[in-house]
C-alpha cells in the first residue's frame, strides 16, 4: 500500500443497534473523519472527500511525524474541545485560508486524534484484509507504544448493553457497530451507525415559499431564550403526508407577526443564497415537534423532520434549553 491510496470504510444508517455475538461497538464522534498516513518520512491527513487536511491541523501532523516509525496508516476522528465538550464548530474554524490563523488556533485549541482502525502497521503489513479484531489489537499496541493525551484510542466494547447506554448518552451523537471478523472494505457501507433520536417543540416563527407553485417550502423554527426573544434555530421541509395547500393557507393566516425577535434567518452563511432572506414572519401561535440529530452553535446542524403539530403546547413553553447536550 502506498501513501494516500485508501478511502475510508463507511457506515449505513439503522434505527437500532445490531445485537448478538461478533459485534464491536464504538461511540460516533462529532468531528472530522480522517485517514492518516506516514511513508517516506512524510505525513498526510485525508478527509472523507479525499482532500488533504494537513495544512489545517499542523499540530496533528507534527505529532505523527515524531513517532519513531517509518510507515503506518490509521483511521480515526479529529476532535476539538470547547470547554469540557467536543465541538464541531471549533473544528470548522480551522478551515481558514490564513496560515497564521491556523497556527494560532492550533495552539489555543489543539485537536485530538481519536483512533479506531489501522490499515497498515508499523512493520509495513497491510491489514485491510485482516479481521477487525486483529486490526484493533495492532492499533491498541500502537497507541500503548506511541500514544499521548491527544493521540488516543477511541473507546470500544463488545457488550451491547454498554453500547446502548452510550446511545442514550446526551453527550454522544450515536454509536457505530462493526463486525469483529469483518475486513476493511474501502468506500463501502460495511458498518452500522445509529444516531440518537432527539426531538424539540418549536415555534414556527416564519416560513419560506417553495421555488415554484406558491406553496410552503419550509417552516422556520424558533425557541425562546431567557430574555424572552425568539431565536431562529433551524428549519424543516419534510411534509410527507400533509396537504401542502391547506398548510400554506394556515400559515398565510398567521402572517404579519413579529417573526423572530432574537437571532433571525438569513444571516451570513456559506450556504446563503438570494432566497435566504426571503421569508414570511408569523405570529407566535403555531407549535410543532421536530426530530433532529445534532446541534451546533445553538442551531440544528441539518434540516429536521416534522413529527407532529403540538396544539397542546403554548409557544412560551418552547425554550432553548431543549438543545442543551
Amino acid at each position: 500500500m502506498t501513501l494516500m491510496q485508501a478511502t475510508p470504510m463507511e457506515a449505513r444508517s439503522e434505527r437500532e443497534l445490531p445485537g448478538g455475538e461478533g459485534w464491536w461497538y464504538e461511540p460516533k464522534w462529532d468531528g472530522f473523519r480522517c485517514l492518516a498516513f506516514k511513508a517516506d518520512g512524510r505525513v498526510e491527513l485525508l478527509a472523507k472527500s479525499g482532500k488533504s487536511l494537513a495544512r489545517f491541523f499542523p499540530e496533528v501532523v507534527e505529532r505523527l511525524q515524531r513517532i519513531e516509525a517509518e510507515t503506518f496508516a490509521l483511521d480515526g476522528e479529529l476532535l476539538a474541545q470547547d470547554g469540557d465538550r467536543f465541538a464541531f464548530e471549533v473544528l470548522q474554524q480551522r478551515l481558514h485560508p490564513a496560515a497564521s490563523r491556523i497556527r494560532k488556533l492550533a495552539l489555543e485549541t489543539p485537536a485530538t486524534f481519536a483512533l479506531f482502525d489501522m490499515l497498515v502497521d508499523i512493520d509495513g503489513a497491510d491489514l485491510r484484509n485482516r479481521p477487525h479484531r486483529e486490526r484493533h489489537e495492532r492499533l491498541d499496541a500502537f497507541v500503548v507504544r506511541f500514544g499521548e493525551p491527544r493521540l488516543t484510542l477511541s473507546p470500544g466494547t463488545d457488550d451491547p448493553a454498554l453500547a446502548q447506554s452510550w446511545l442514550d448518552d446526551r453527550k454522544l451523537e450515536g454509536v457505530v457497530a462493526k463486525r469483529g471478523d469483518g475486513v476493511y472494505l474501502e468506500g463501502e457501507r460495511a458498518m452500522v451507525k445509529v444516531k440518537r433520536l432527539r426531538s424539540a417543540d418549536c415555534v414556527v416563527g416564519g416560513f419560506r415559499y417553495a421555488s415554484e407553485g406558491g406553496r410552503v417550502g419550509s417552516l422556520l423554527l424558533g425557541l425562546y431564550d431567557d430574555e424572552g426573544r425568539l431565536n431562529h434555530v433551524g428549519f424543516t421541509s419534510g411534509f410527507a403526508g400533509l396537504d401542502k395547500d391547506e398548510l400554506t393557507r394556515r400559515l398565510e393566516a398567521l402572517r404579519g407577526g413579529q417573526g423572530f425577535t432574537g437571532r433571525a434567518p438569513g444571516g451570513p452563511s456559506r450556504w446563503a443564497t438570494e432566497r435566504s432572506a426571503e421569508w414570511e414572519p408569523l405570529r407566535h401561535e403555531l407549535v410543532v415537534e421536530v426530530a433532529f440529530d445534532h446541534v451546533s452553535d445553538e442551531r440544528f446542524r441539518h434540516g429536521t423532520r416534522l413529527l407532529r403539530f403540538r396544539p397542546d403546547k403554548t409557544p412560551e413553553q418552547c425554550r432553548m434549553d431543549q438543545l442543551e447536550a
